[in-house]
């Protein structure tokens, strides 16, 4: 078979299951509204949970940045890339999550990916929940480090494994706050377990920081657990992209001598750390306060509404809400009945998600109004 029969043989199949993805260019993607092909939709599939993307300090901020900066950083911040505006976020951020240190990256995926690929070795085990991001299996599966799965959330499996033998260290691998099905990781008992297992703890919070517990210090802290590596990722709550490894002084050495995606990458542009510090202090106000408690207010009037309805969601109390659907096709048919309802939602289809279990991926945010969720539950009552 040659490169090209490969190619079209892949394709097609993807087009056969109903699973082929593509991408639709937009004006607008974040915040309440999203613009597309000079039509406005209501927007069900950001995760700009908080609003912060269109939050004016911060598009401020970011104007400042790149009036003082420019607009890139210019190399790898081993080199010159490394600003004074990202080391003032790294320290905020270090100080607010209660860690001796922060390293940015320019991506949750190379974060994930770079710290995996940095720790693990050949006589190592990584045991990940099954339905940890694909990022973290993909760096895991790529690694020396023989990789197991524990059944989502089973803490029980988790221990079971951990007490099996093995040769070099163990590394715990989970989400505070899973990306497809939206519910919450038990990180008490995850954290337990793996302590007494001698293990490391590594927990990727993309979904939970900004927008869960005091302050919006995410999943670990509300649940009061100090994991030895928490990952943060920015495109979330805090409405901007990069992300953060939090960890200690000497893991935070070793990364910089051995995280290739930190080493080779060009840093984030300086403007945006200071945006970043600027949704940070807006996260941290009572503002972000008043956004939390708004988002959570949503959240329990669109479950309650959907309990009405007898649609089939997740047990998530986050901002994901996702409608299973199971089959693709059919997925896809309600995805564009909600768009012509002026609705948008996205379906999500194997292989992100699990055979049989394709879905409407429904986020909620902060800049929603409760007129907008029961304008979503009116279109899914019509759709379903």
């Amino acid at each position: 078979m040659s490169w090209q029969q490969r190619i079209d043989s892949a394709l097609a199949q993807r087009q056969a299951a109903s699973a082929l993805r593509r991408r639709q260019a937009v004006a607008q993607g974040a915040g309440r509204w999203l613009m597309a092909e000079g039509q406005r939709y209501l927007n069900f599939s950001s995760n700009d949970y908080l609003g912060l993307s269109q939050h004016p300090q911060v598009i401020a901020a970011w104007q400042q940045g790149a009036a003082q900066f420019g607009v890139g950083s210019g190399g790898s911040g081993h080199v010159s890339g490394y600003s004074c505006a990202h080391q003032q976020f790294e320290d905020q951020l270090a100080q607010w999550l209660g860690f001796p240190r922060a390293l940015l990256f320019i991506s949750g995926f190379a974060a994930n990916q770079a710290v995996i690929a940095a720790l693990a070795m050949k006589d190592d085990r990584i045991v990940a929940d099954r339905l940890s991001h694909a990022s973290l299996l993909e760096a895991a599966s790529l690694s020396p480090a023989q990789l197991r799965r524990f059944a989502h959330n089973d803490a029980s499996e988790l221990q079971r494994l951990l007490a099996k033998p093995v040769g070099g260290q163990q590394l715990v691998v989970t989400e505070g706050i899973f990306s497809m099905d939206g519910d919450s990781a038990p990180l008490a008992d995850i954290g337990r377990i793996t302590r007494d297992a001698g293990a490391w703890l590594m927990v990727d919070d993309a979904h939970g920081i900004g927008v869960s517990g005091d302050e919006g210090r995410g999943s670990c802290h509300q649940q009061q657990v100090q994991p030895d590596l928490l990952i943060v990722t920015f495109g979330k709550g805090f409405g901007v992209s990069g992300a953060a490894v939090l960890c200690s002084e000497t893991v935070a050495d070793y990364l910089l001598q051995f995280a290739r995606h930190l080493i080779y990458s060009t840093a984030m542009p300086p403007a945006q750390a200071v945006a970043l510090q600027a949704a940070l202090a807006v996260i941290r106000s009572d503002e972000g306060r008043a956004r939390r408690e708004t988002l959570a207010r949503h959240i329990a009037f669109f479950r309650a509404g959907a309990a009405a309805l007898d649609v089939a969601l997740t047990a998530s109390s986050s901002a994901i809400q996702p409608l299973i659907v199971g089959d693709n096709a059919r997925a896809l048919h309600m995805a564009g009945a909600l768009r012509e309802q002026g609705c948008w939602a996205t379906a999500i289809r194997p292989p992100t998600v699990a055979q049989g279990t394709a879905r409407l991926r429904l986020t909620l945010t902060a800049a929603h109004t409760t007129d907008d969720i029961a304008r979503l539950l009116e279109v899914l009552d019509a759709a379903s």
